[in-house]
């Protein structure tokens, strides 16, 4: 099948003289999650990763994805004479179309430029347009039948009992930031900051409680661009009182076409397609104010979501306790079957609405497979010996929740506690670090990996993400990532969320993550200047039985017990009693 894709394309490509075709995973959004309309490079390679780039010319096809997917792509790619191009090892992408193309004459390069953020095409402009004739086309699109519709799911109001920033109020923050930057007019298109800055929520894009739009602000006017037959009348009645006009979705570009003034747009997060038609000298460069804005969580937020939480770290347990009774019976257990129970459980509480993401439940080899999603085609039943990985989420109405915790299925190795122990260490050093204000969170990346590098081990995803409420699980501007740019704006702020996550894979043996979520807080004062700390927010413990307490110093193991106790005192009080016993036993102190 893909295969026979490819040709197709090729064939098309050949008909309209083009030399080579970039396919990014984007949509006129710049998500990180697409709707299926907009999964063309999927669609085209059968790479299901989120991130990743594919190239093609008539006598190659690649695939460029960073070291989160490269295990997955290599199963994937298998067959389909897509090569897999390693980020950070291989040559990059327009290096190798230079090299590639040497000697020819003015190659053709096809892009879809409703899918490139404006950064990512003038870089690639900066590269090869000495070299390459650009052309914008959907070369895809030609050849892709049967390609599925936008999706049209009703736009919804934010729940107003779990918010305490009304829209109006929001915009006028950003007004006074636009103002701030020199600009009359700001145009977003990020569907994370549309939906916080609306206090509204959709379902266009699987997991994240988000719709299509652009949002056009001014200082007197702001326009929602939007197909009108998705808003509820509480969602038209919400827009009208916070003096938000609507209009089509496809008219942004001909709206921004006749605005006058300074246009202020995140270059990241604006496809350049969208600005086809406005006058380049008018444009400003910033990130959109409304990414910090609603990083940083309001206290009223917090409560929430800690809420949320609490209901999450309910199930988590009914779910596990559940989980080790079928384990010890002996049943035949499926990676699908540890996904389908987990959202049962997930289901039953207050205010839930979906996954945050697809369920990552890895047994054994498949737990090293980073982003690993077992399909009805592909999965393990938990049989034998080995490490069960569980990367989960939610989506309440007041909270996102992102957790990752290690099941032993049969005998587990004091190898493979070693390792789970490890981790458990550099996941501790992050929850108790102190840091000074104003650092950027990319440096703190290394409180965490020099409790692996030590033993020599590493992971090559981040520690950190930033998550929303109610809204993407992953979310800028931090990112406690060494590999990250070490801007300002991605410095840590109290109120702002990240995840805890360090990890250890072994490829074709197991893989290990242990992840809470956290908030940022003030830490005690100091003569030397304002320092922040964690509160580790998520609630479930940590499989004791797959800890090796003499690798842990005293104040880890009091750490570890501190954090247990406040698991039990939070959830004992709401649990069955088979979910109260496992909880009991799973929370004993180890001896210090």
């Amino acid at each position: 099948m893909i295969k026979q894709r490819i040709s197709a394309v090729r064939q098309y490509m050949q008909s309209q003289n083009i030399d080579v075709i970039i396919v990014p995973t984007s949509d006129p959004h710049l998500s990180e999650y697409l709707p299926e309309h907009w999964q063309t490079r999927k669609w085209l390679s059968g790479f299901t990763g989120s991130a990743g780039v594919l190239v093609m010319t008539a006598d190659f096809a690649g695939l460029w994805t960073d070291s989160r997917y490269w295990v997955q792509a290599e199963i994937e790619l298998g067959g389909t004479g897509i090569v897999l191009k390693k980020q950070g090892q291989d040559t990059d992408i327009a290096e190798f179309l230079l090299e590639h193309f040497t000697g020819v004459q003015k190659p053709t390069l096809a892009i879809d430029k409703a899918v490139f953020s404006l950064a990512y095409y003038e870089r690639l402009q900066k590269m090869l347009a000495d070299v390459f004739v650009f052309i914008d086309m959907d070369v895809v699109g030609q050849v892709w039948q049967f390609r599925p519709p936008l999706p049209c799911a009703d736009v919804v109001v934010h729940d107003t009992r779990f918010v305490d920033t009304s829209a109006k109020d929001k915009l006028q923050q950003v007004r006074q930031q636009i103002q701030q930057l020199g600009a009359d007019w700001h145009l977003i298109s990020s569907l994370d900051d549309i939906a916080w800055l609306t206090n509204l929520r959709g379902s266009d894009v699987a997991f994240n409680p988000v719709f299509l739009a652009h949002l056009l602000i001014g200082q007197d006017e702001t326009t929602l661009f939007v197909d009108g037959h998705k808003l509820t009348s509480s969602a038209l009645t919400a827009l009208a009182q916070a003096g938000i006009d609507v209009a089509p979705y496809d008219d942004v570009q001909q709206a921004i076409c006749n605005k006058q003034g300074v246009l202020l747009i995140d270059p990241n997060k604006v496809a350049v397609g969208t600005l086809s038609s406005f006058n380049k000298d008018n444009i400003k460069y910033a990130m959109n104010p409304s990414t910090l804005l609603k990083a940083i969580k309001s206290p009223q937020d917090i409560s929430h979501i800690k809420n949320a939480m609490r209901q999450d770290g309910v199930a988590l347990c009914e779910f596990f306790a559940e989980l080790d009774e079928c384990l010890e019976r002996g049943e035949m257990v499926s990676e699908l079957d540890v996904a389908d129970r987990l959202t049962y459980y997930r289901s039953q509480q207050a205010h839930y609405v979906s996954p945050s993401f697809d369920t990552i439940a890895g047994f054994g080899a498949n737990g090293a497979i980073v982003h690993y999603k077992a399909t009805p085609e592909r999965f393990a039943y938990l049989v034998g010996d080995g490490l069960l990985l569980i990367d989960s989420g939610a989506q309440y109405h007041n909270g996102t929740t992102d957790i990752t915790r290690m099941v032993g299925v049969g005998h587990i190795t004091d190898e493979q506690k070693t390792d789970i122990t490890q981790v458990l260490k550099a996941h501790i050093a992050l929850a108790v670090a102190h840091f000074p204000k104003d650092l950027p969170s990319p440096q703190i990346d290394i409180v965490a990996r020099a409790k692996l590098w030590a033993v020599g081990k590493d992971y090559g995803h981040g520690t950190g993400h930033g998550v929303g409420y109610f809204l993407n699980v992953h979310e800028g501007p931090q990112a406690i990532s060494y590999t990250a740019p070490q801007t300002p704006e991605r410095a840590l702020q109290v109120g702002m969320i990240s995840s805890n996550e360090p990890g250890l894979y072994r490829q074709d043996k197991w893989g290990i993550r242990l992840e809470n979520l956290m908030a940022v807080k003030p830490a005690p004062d100091s003569e030397f200047g304002e320092f922040l700390c964690f509160e580790t927010l998520t609630l479930c413990p940590f499989d004791e039985r797959l800890i090796l307490p003499h690798l842990l110093d005293n104040d880890e193991k009091a750490w570890l017990n501190a954090y247990h106790q406040q698991v039990y005192d939070e959830l004992v009080g709401h649990l069955s009693a088979r979910a109260k016993a496992w909880l009991t036993a799973r929370t004993q102190p180890i001896k210090i």
